[in-house]
């Protein structure tokens, strides 16, 4: 019997830090990566890019989710236990604005797993068409859409089962991930993927700064950018008599602002922000987000002049596409019209309500629900065109199983090699329709064989009833 065997992957986002551990079977071929996730732990702090004025401080943050890590995974085993960091749209956006801060923020990393038993193969900054075939891969692996058990009990590829596509939502960018109807037509954005043999074209497209964190920044900019006064700002996504104050820096300091933000918009001065609870006009606010003018009618580009494909089969929107649609109280799939219903009520409600409405209250993210709805309804509806015949094709899901839909599993399936290109699938002799027509043959011939014999056992017992009367009978 062979021990498990174990991963690790910081998926190190915008605003956090979260540790996922993979566990599969240590077998000698374990061609299939039968990969599934027993512990997930955020890192206290903020996402690894906010360090950058002082990178020797962000090591201590994980030590707390690295110890409960080490003793998940026995202990004999650390020393052989690969761990990857990648990160994602908080340090690209770094790397552009500071990019010296950048390299000693990974740097800090290095150093700090040096220390660390297990075998750190590196910290590094993946691309966004990366984060987003990843994200696609983990979704359709989890779900079986790539491999599953026959009758047999070894792997095959499942049969017309078609790929879902992925939608992802972080804190700095955002990514569409699905299998187009011509991929031909999109060269520059299709990505070829081989994985078991098979080859899928993959469009996929990451838009930095339409993230959940980085869009509301922008918001907060172009509100103060249209208010007459600095210091006091109405914001209508914000509840009904709720305020807070930021300083101008805060939001003004992202590269994501540069096109919104006022002139004097780099000092430690705060504004208070006021709000309304305004939805339709929350609504207006979010459209002026998206730059719909670089596209001049063209068909097939829906923002910032990107050439995208029509939308085609299921969906799963995970990450903060999930947790939004969860506060707003929906689940799984549902309408179009259920969305923006349930988006108006809850844009409507003061501060004070919410605090009932939402099963976990925290600040940060109550005062900011209503701006993601809006933000991904305008995202969905008016960027990737989805309407009201394709939006329930889009299935709200946190994971699968026990196991995250997130980019890191697929990240680390690739560079562990557990999917890997080329593989000889154990293919059925015959095609699954005739297969399954000769199986009711088969089934049908047996059942007759059956009721015959029965029928025979019938009438030997009845005529052995009817020796036994004639005896009994038989005069003397």
């Amino acid at each position: 019997i062979f021990s498990p065997q174990y991963g690790i992957v910081l998926d190190a986002g915008s605003s956090r830090t979260t540790i996922y551990v993979y566990e599969w079977p240590g077998e000698k071929e374990n061609d299939t990566g039968v990969v599934s996730q027993i512990f997930k732990c955020s890192v206290a702090g903020p996402g690894i890019s906010s360090y950058e004025n002082n990178p020797g401080a962000l090591a201590k943050p994980f030590d707390d989710c690295l110890n409960k890590v080490k003793e998940r995974i026995p202990v004999h085993l650390h020393k052989n236990t690969s761990a990857y960091l990648g990160a994602t749209a908080g340090m690209r956006l770094l790397r552009l604005q500071n990019e010296t801060a950048a390299s000693e923020v990974l740097a800090s990393i290095q150093s700090y797993f040096r220390a660390q038993p297990f075998e750190f193969r590196g910290a590094q900054i993946i691309t966004g068409p990366e984060e987003g075939v990843y994200g696609w891969i983990t979704a359709n692996y989890l779900m079986g859409n790539f491999l599953e058990r026959n009758l047999w009990r070894t792997w095959v590829r499942p049969y017309r089962k078609e790929t879902m596509g992925a939608l992802d939502l972080g804190g700095a960018s955002t990514q569409i991930s699905f299998i187009p109807e011509d991929s031909q037509d999109y060269p520059n954005s299709t990505l070829q993927v081989k994985l078991y043999g098979y080859e899928y074209n993959v469009y996929t497209h990451s838009f930095q700064c339409y993230g959940r964190d980085e869009a509301e920044k922008r918001l907060l900019a172009l509100l103060l950018h249209k208010s007459r006064a600095s210091s006091n700002v109405d914001n209508p996504c914000y509840p009904q008599n709720y305020e807070t104050a930021f300083t101008m820096k805060s939001f003004c300091g992202s590269l994501c602002t540069q096109s919104l933000r006022p002139a004097n918009c780099y000092s430690n001065q705060l504004v208070k922000f006021h709000g309304t609870g305004d939805p339709a006009l929350c609504q207006e606010m979010v459209s002026l987000l998206f730059n719909v003018t670089a596209c001049r009618d063209r068909e097939e580009c829906p923002f910032n002049g990107i050439h995208q494909p029509k939308v085609k089969g299921n969906f799963v929107a995970f990450s903060g596409f999930y947790y939004t649609i969860n506060a707003l109280n929906l689940s799984g799939h549902f309408s179009l019209s259920d969305f923006n219903s349930s988006m108006w009520f809850f844009c409507s409600r003061s501060w004070i309500q919410l605090q009932f409405m939402l099963p976990k209250f925290e600040e940060t993210y109550a005062r900011s629900y209503c701006f993601s709805a809006n933000f991904i309804y305008y995202l969905l509806v008016h960027g990737y065109k989805f309407d009201a015949e394709t939006w329930p094709r889009i299935h709200f899901q946190k994971e699968v199983g026990n196991s995250s839909i997130a980019w890191s599993l697929g990240y680390m399936l690739s560079l562990t090699n557990m999917i890997p290109a080329e593989r000889k699938l154990i293919q059925l002799p015959l095609k699954p329709a005739l297969f399954a027509g000769l199986l009711l043959l088969f089934t049908t011939t047996a059942l007759l064989c059956l009721l015959f014999l029965v029928y025979l056992c019938v009438v030997s017992c009845k005529r052995k009833n009817v020796s036994h009367v004639e005896l009994v009978f038989t005069p003397e």
